[in-house]
């Protein structure tokens, strides 16, 4: 009982600075259920991206991972963005360095250079475009075909684009930490226990788990198909976030997490990004209250990495 009133009392505080602040609240789909619950928008990246570039709002708050903060903030350079957690980042954003990834792209001259939008703001500064999940076919496809390309920096869904678009392109070596945990051992033996279960798969996951795949997409993409698709029973293998709203869009399905690499019974957490779990109630009220942590960028990086943002907004 006690845990509920400190919950509606968060809930309600929470309401009224946001009103004081004239603020948005903007949630990832991988936040804690309460988060999303107390966003005025929930999405992917893609939707998120959109949400902010035509915001009314004087104040942003970004629950989401610091990529996704900078990226609000380079769209809206003369706004408050802030965040609960500074210290959320993003294991594939870590896993490429902008002075590493500038040397690769000199070592690939004439490439036209498409970064995935899990990068820090200085990688988006060395590209030409940026893609989300929900649009990267969309944006290498935009590219001449004599035109050869580094993507970056996620190696997983690169290989996956190459087979989607049959474009050969030079590939940057990240991953992201959860979506490499998925086991294909573990998805197998479920689906014999579950044999009308769908799974739905992130294309961040290694290739042997996507070839087990009824559904492959972003996470607003394996919502839509978990809505729409006549199947009861799925098998979700991306950050399990997004079976909030997948449990409030389809309240009469199952849904069933992709299993960990672990030892049995010991990975249960695996699939949960430590990043966006720091975010919790009691540091969104206190961001807010606080105006910090607070977002802030270089004007010269800020609108060398606006280019990269815009051209892909344009294209769509």
């Amino acid at each position: 009982m006690q845990i509920l009133e400190l919950r509606t009392d968060y809930f309600e505080e929470i309401q009224r600075v946001k009103d004081d602040l004239n603020a948005v609240i903007l949630a990832h789909y991988y936040q804690e259920p309460e988060i999303q619950d107390l966003a005025d928008f929930v999405g992917d990246s893609l939707g998120l991206a959109r949400q902010v570039q035509g915001t009314a709002a004087d104040v942003i708050v970004f629950c989401g991972v610091h990529f996704m903060a900078e990226t609000a903030k380079i769209l809206n350079p003369t706004k408050t963005v802030v965040v609960p957690d500074l210290q959320a980042g993003c294991s594939l954003a870590d896993s490429c360095p902008p002075e590493a990834f500038s040397k690769f792209i000199e070592e690939h001259p004439g490439h036209a250079v498409v970064s995935y939008v899990n990068t820090s703001a200085e990688v988006k500064a060395l590209s030409d475009v940026i893609c989300t999940s929900s649009n990267a076919e969309k944006m290498i496809q935009n590219i001449p075909e004599e035109t050869p390309i580094v993507f970056g920096p996620d190696k997983h869904l690169g290989r996956y684009l190459i087979e989607k678009t049959g474009r050969d392109m030079v590939l940057w070596q990240g991953t992201c930490m959860v979506h490499i945990l998925f086991s294909e051992r573990k998805i197998r033996q479920l689906k014999v226990r579950h044999p009308d279960a769908e799974v739905l798969a992130h294309p961040e996951c290694e290739a042997r788990v996507l070839r087990l795949a009824d559904h492959i997409g972003s996470t607003s993409s394996l919502l839509k198909r978990a809505v729409e698709s006549p199947a009861r029973k799925f098998i979700v293998a991306t950050e399990p976030g997004i079976l909030h709203q997948m449990r409030k869009a389809a309240p009469e399905k199952e849904f069933i997490r992709a299993p960990g690499k672990g030892p049995e019974g010991a990975c249960e957490a695996c699939s949960e990004c430590p990043h966006m779990r720091r975010n919790t109630l009691e540091k969104l009220y206190g961001c807010m209250s606080n105006l910090s942590p607070e977002i802030t960028l270089d004007e010269d990086l800020r609108l060398r990495a606006l280019r990269s943002i815009e051209r892909m907004l344009e294209i769509g």
